[in-house]
């Protein structure tokens, strides 16, 4: 919770400190001749502040799986206004670990279409806020006392995220965000008969370089 606050007062302070950069050196660029690159390609490293597997059988109990780990994706994307852009995530992200006598070992691919709304300041910084929706693959492997149930499932994902565009030139742009994502559920089967769900979610602090270039 600390590290949240500390992002979120860093993101409010950001625009204040471009509007002051920029009444200091008063400078205005000539854009007249300045290529439009409102498409963009890109990677992005995710970083999942104990990402929840939450486990739970039925008519017994629940376990719930906690784990700080990594996951990597790949963007393409829009600008569609001086204030909007879109733009589709492919995203991938996993666990393994033992709680108790269980072995969790889960895999999640998800592939979003984002929408997000932003504002620049001086050509270089620009807060955002945004959405995804999209489908999510789970893969799900339990092994239990009583068994081993892998299952897979092809499901809804959501997310909601906040962060800082920072533009290095007119070509490459680095940007930093936080994310709470629904990746869904899974079901486990048990002698061909639901024994228990998986909800999968996370929030996550990320850090991405896109490539912008004009057709």
């Amino acid at each position: 919770m600390k590290k949240l606050v500390f992002v979120l007062a860093c993101l409010m302070t950001l625009p204040a400190f471009a509007e002051d950069y920029w009444d200091d050196y008063e400078y205005v660029a000539d854009v007249s001749d300045v290529e439009r690159r409102d498409n963009y390609v890109g990677i992005r490293l995710h970083k999942n502040e104990r990402i929840a597997f939450k486990y739970d059988i039925h008519d017994g109990g629940n376990s719930t799986v906690r784990k700080d780990n990594f996951g990597f994706g790949a963007v393409i994307g829009n600008r569609l206004s001086d204030f909007a852009k879109i733009e589709f995530e492919t995203i991938y992200t996993g666990v393994e670990q033992t709680k108790r006598t269980t072995k969790f070992d889960f895999d999640v691919w998800a592939n979003m279409l984002n929408f997000y709304l932003f504002q620049e300041y001086a050509g270089t910084i620009a807060p955002y806020a945004g959405i995804g929706i999209g489908f999510a693959t789970i893969w799900g492997d339990v092994d239990s006392p009583i068994g081993n149930m892998s299952d897979s499932v092809f499901d809804l994902t959501f997310s909601a995220m906040i962060g800082v565009n920072f533009a290095l030139n007119d070509r490459i742009d680095l940007n930093l965000g936080l994310k709470y994502q629904y990746y869904g559920e899974v079901e486990h089967q048990m002698n061909n008969v639901e024994y228990a769900i998986t909800d999968v979610d996370a929030t996550e602090f990320y850090f991405g370089a896109v490539y912008k270039f004009g057709l």
